[in-house]
């Protein structure tokens, strides 16, 4: 149920009763005596949970209301005893039936029956009455916000169960789910790997229970590998959850929250925090994971971090941080959504708040950033929807601002808090935690198929490895891929140590550039068009390194102006790819050399050639090359790679080279 609704609702139910004068509605003495019996009740709490003798009252209650069933201040603490009991229907009976026998009625009494029944889905009454409210003279200004976000929701359901969404949920199984509570799902870009969060009993932590990473694996029949633990190196005594894959699965984002006592951040096996729960990463060697690092105080706060997503282009990360901590509860009043980038230098910056139009002044949470790096999925009860947290979409535009979120409807949305949302690489599939009827207890992970309306932007992943070119041994090595036509890095990311693989996701229909660097070799750049990738056999892109010595290397990635030496925008890629080649190897001299095809004028073609490979080299010494370690050349068209007999070989022809001369 919304918190912010049953807050509302105890609040004013509170006040209804406790300020009422000796002066009752009843007259039956034995009535009164037995409300006074459960005031007592419902006012002795308890320490532990902070609640009353909720069990106490109602039963005083009932049998007070036996002897005098026209007791109006009676329904009101029974129906308040019926809110903290969970039984928001039947508060609402006793509540309804009060205002029965009563020929004055409070006008704060619709306030909170209002919000009963949005709290149960009831959205046609929560709107007569929030509005019955609002348009009062005698209204407290002070809570004309809350009750305009009511009938704001209360219109907004109506509208949206006339139109409803495509949703029809399928448990994921007993190889995944269990009479305990699953939940915060993840899974790499191909598919082939799900984590999951799942809260166990465990008697030696507080509260007799703790949180813990699952992992399960996709078999060749299509379906999920019986569910363990993802690694003792990650899950310890303390509690582990709401992990995010990067796309390749190399590494793991998760959350570890200290149990001991305020102030004591100690996470076990030298874990060390800076607020009650950080974020830690731990890669894999391909074979086990590595002991967790904590993400550092450029993300960690005091505050609460947690519910990461890392996005595919391997160098941004998006969270939730949580600025009101209860401890109790361990969930924030005020929570929104970050995001941080891993900067030149290999740190995290200083991570920002997403704009107004996503962060809500209430709580974000469950944050999920699309492999295609544009469609940010989340949940919220600060955004127009059915009341209690539902989930919504946003669009990250070209000018990098975000769509105003869209809810993802009804039945995906209702009226009780739906979290945990995951939606898959390719698109088609999402998942949910939910604890719908005909699950295996508690809550459970669900797949559906995603509406049309919300599915995000279409990708494809690609598979391959990194090789030296003469041993053919696999090489842990950089690599970067970058849209040639606006510029920007889409992926950046390290091959698996051990066997040289790597996996990256790739927006459809994107011409971009694919760089590959490691110290003591050239680095590799290649051109790839829609489509046109040559695998091996058993579908790898295969990304051979050459050690640096004397050759000569095609840049392939360097454009220029038709028929003008200038050079385009979408060089600067390479061109700081050589740079960087320069500043690694001080002592190494390079001469560029400029070609072109067939076409035109033959001393056009060698002046124009000449003039592009200068180009590069002044690019260069501007950059703070030493122009003694620079020299440059220009060969028109006489020296082809492939006959001038077509356009495809053409553009071969056309082409800038590098020479490594010492």
């Amino acid at each position: 149920m919304n918190r912010l609704i049953l807050f509302v609702i105890s609040f004013f139910l509170l006040n209804s009763y406790s300020s009422q004068s000796a002066l009752y509605s009843s007259y039956n003495k034995k009535a009164i005596k037995l409300y006074e019996k459960a005031i007592e009740c419902y006012q002795d709490i308890s320490p532990l949970n902070g609640r009353g003798n909720l069990k106490g009252a109602e039963e005083y209650l009932l049998k007070s209301l036996a002897k005098d069933s026209t007791f109006s201040e009676a329904y009101i603490l029974l129906s308040q005893v019926k809110v903290k009991m969970g039984d928001i229907t039947s508060a609402i009976f006793y509540k309804e039936k009060m205002m029965t026998l009563n020929p004055i009625i409070p006008l704060v009494e619709y306030f909170y029956l209002a919000g009963m029944h949005m709290a149960i889905g009831s959205y046609e009454k929560c709107l007569k009455n929030a509005v019955r409210y609002k348009n009062s003279p005698l209204a407290d200004q002070r809570y004309i916000g809350r009750i305009e976000k009511m009938i704001e929701n209360c219109e907004f359901a109506i509208e949206a169960i006339k139109n409803p969404v495509d949703f029809d949920p399928v448990n994921l199984g007993s190889s995944i789910n269990s009479e305990l509570p699953e939940y915060f799902p993840s899974i790499t870009a191909d598919d082939s790997t799900f984590l999951f969060t799942r809260r166990v009993n465990d008697l030696s932590a507080l509260g007799g229970r703790q949180e813990e990473i699952f992992v399960s694996k996709k078999t060749p029949n299509n379906n999920w590998s019986n569910s363990s633990l993802v690694s003792n190196a990650i899950n310890s005594k303390y509690n582990e959850g709401a992990p995010t894959f990067s796309p390749d699965g190399q590494y793991i984002i998760f959350v570890g929250c200290e149990t001991g006592a305020k102030g004591d951040y100690e996470y076990g096996d030298d874990r060390k925090g800076y607020g009650s729960c950080d974020l830690f990463y731990s890669q894999n060697n391909g074979t086990n994971w590595s002991k967790p690092v904590n993400l550092g105080s450029n993300i960690n706060s005091k505050h609460w971090e947690t519910q990461p997503s890392f996005s595919s282009d391997g160098k941004t990360l998006y969270f939730i941080r949580g600025m009101t901590y209860d401890r109790q509860r361990r969930n924030p009043d005020n929570q929104d959504i970050y995001v941080t980038t891993i900067t030149e230098d290999g740190q995290w910056s200083k991570p920002e708040k997403l704009p107004p139009n996503i962060n809500s002044p209430h709580r974000e949470e469950s944050v999920q950033i699309h492999p295609d790096g544009k469609t940010l999925y989340f949940s919220s009860n600060g955004h127009p929807g059915m009341g209690g947290m539902d989930l919504y979409m946003s669009r990250k535009l070209d000018d990098n601002t975000w769509s105003d979120p869209i809810n993802l409807g009804y039945p995906l949305n209702t009226y009780k808090n739906d979290i945990s949302i995951l939606i898959s690489p390719k698109g088609d599939k999402g998942y949910l935690s939910s604890d719908r009827e005909g699950g295996y207890g508690d809550l459970d992970l669900y797949s559906f198929n995603v509406d049309k309306n919300f599915k995000p932007l279409p990708i494809t992943f690609i598979k391959g490895k990194i090789i030296d070119a003469e041993s053919k041994l696999p090489l842990f090595a950089f690599f970067q891929l970058t849209d040639l036509k606006k510029g920007n890095i889409i992926s950046q990311m390290q091959s698996k140590l051990g066997n040289g693989e790597f996996l990256i996701t790739v927006p459809k229909n994107i011409d971009f550039a694919l760089h590959a660097e490691k110290e003591g070799y050239m680095f590799y750049s290649r051109n790839i068009y829609r489509d046109n990738l040559s695998l091996s056999k058993d579908g790898f892109l295969i990304i051979e390194l050459e050690k640096v010595k004397p050759g000569t290397f095609i840049l392939e990635n360097i454009f220029f102006e038709k028929s003008k030496s200038s050079l385009k925008k979408s060089s600067l890629v390479e061109l700081n790819k050589v740079l960087k080649l320069m500043q690694i190897n001080p002592d190494l001299k390079i001469q560029i050399s400029g070609h072109t095809d067939s076409d035109g004028d033959d001393d056009f073609n060698l002046e124009l050639s000449i003039n592009r490979a200068k180009s590069v080299v002044n690019w260069l010494i501007e950059n703070n090359i030493d122009q003694n370690r620079l020299s440059f050349k220009g060969y028109g068209e006489t020296r082809p790679l492939e006959e001038n007999n077509s356009i495809a070989n053409k553009a071969k022809n056309r082409r800038t080279e590098l020479t490594i001369i010492e």
